[in-house]
């Protein structure tokens, strides 16, 4: 899939560091170094911009390394770019560490993947098939 792209950082486009990984690294790009305080949140700039065909989504996740060694995670995950959005990409990361975190021009902040998605046709009806399951949730089945 051939997607158009607009770089205005400093950094090289996205891609993807092995052949069998699903997403791409975002990284920040950033004029100066930016702090985010325990429990903060930042919008950190990429410079980039994307045109994504109808029917597709990019989704912006965390890192899984930044998550588990420093607390640092996307706060709206996963966060959804839609076809038509055309601004830059930012990254919404918050800070659940109890120590301070410096994001670094040029730091991989997040990962995006790109991913088809589907339009419902919502039909009204009175009530639902049942099913064993029923209307539990959040721990209903037991299961540990």
């Amino acid at each position: 899939m051939k997607i158009k792209i607009v770089n205005k950082s400093k950094h090289s486009l996205p891609s993807y560091e092995t052949d069998a990984s699903a997403g791409v690294d975002l990284r920040a790009n950033l004029n100066e170094p930016l702090t985010l305080k325990p429990l903060e949140r930042g919008l950190v700039p990429t410079g980039l911009f994307i045109e994504l065909p109808i029917g597709y989504e990019a989704q912006v996740r965390p890192r899984s390394g930044l998550a588990a060694k420093k607390g640092i995670t996307v706060l709206n995950t996963p966060g959804t770019i839609d076809a038509d959005y055309r601004g830059e990409i930012k990254v919404i990361l918050v800070n659940l560490s109890n120590e301070e975190f410096t994001v670094a021009d040029g730091d991989r902040i997040a990962q995006m993947i790109i991913s088809a998605h589907e339009k419902a046709v919502w039909t009204e009806v009175e009530e639902l098939n049942e099913t064993r399951r029923g209307g539990g949730g959040f721990g209903h089945t037991g299961e540990k």
